[in-house]
């Protein structure tokens, strides 16, 4: 895939919001701290004029935010998870509104991108989340990020641990660095597969706990 053309569409705040609906969407989601903005400007090469705004101070992104590329499918940037910091009736709202896009909010979803820091296992977070995907049923891909700060040589054994950890075949784990670049070809015929595949949600409706548990919004 060659990008030729981003452009910023609109951010929705609430569930149940009118969203955009004439193309696919594959969405992107991950920890606040992930390094997703970093990731997505790569990707969309849009790092002289930032497209996602990059934050030192994590729980920057609060909303759906959906991005028109070449014309033909919306990148959807989600809010973050397991911030902390952030009140915890602020991280409720976020929960709220990702489960219901995620949930079934959006028939044009096609698939999900998310994102892993791959200096350190999965975090409690991470395994929620891909259990409530494998229970929405949409594909999923996990992409590995910072992996210029593991040794090329352990970049094996990170993604066989990620996938066990995960639950996911290793097929679908990805190893990317925003810092070289490294990765963004192959992340984005990933992408190409999942936007020429039909999309569907096969899986069971997830549990009431949702991505992170009831006791816990943000965590």
């Amino acid at each position: 895939m060659i990008i030729r053309s981003v452009e910023f569409v609109v951010s929705v705040a609430s569930p149940g919001a009118l969203l955009p609906a004439d193309l696919p969407q594959v969405a992107f989601s991950g920890r606040s701290n992930v390094g997703k903005s970093s990731l997505i400007n790569v990707l969309l090469r849009r790092t002289q004029k930032k497209l996602a705004q990059v934050s030192s101070r994590p729980g920057k992104t609060r909303t759906l935010n959906f991005y028109r590329v070449n014309g033909s499918f919306y990148l959807v940037d989600l809010p973050g998870c397991g911030y902390a910091r952030a009140p915890v009736a602020l991280r409720r709202e976020w929960k709220k509104l990702v489960e219901w896009y995620l949930g079934g909010g959006s028939p044009s979803l096609r698939g999900i991108v998310h994102l892993v820091d791959g200096r350190h296992p999965p975090s409690s977070s991470d395994r929620k989340m891909m259990e409530f995907l494998g229970g929405v049923g949409v594909p999923t891909l996990v992409v590995l990020t910072k992996m210029d700060r593991v040794g090329r040589a352990s970049w094996e054994q990170a993604v066989r641990e990620a996938a066990g950890m995960l639950g996911v075949e290793e097929e679908q784990v990805l190893p990317f660095s925003s810092r070289t670049g490294e990765g963004r070809e192959t992340l984005l015929e990933a992408l190409e597969d999942l936007l020429q595949g039909e999309g569907g949600r096969g899986g069971a409706a997830p549990g009431p706990g949702g991505i992170h548990g009831e006791s816990d919004p943000g965590a």
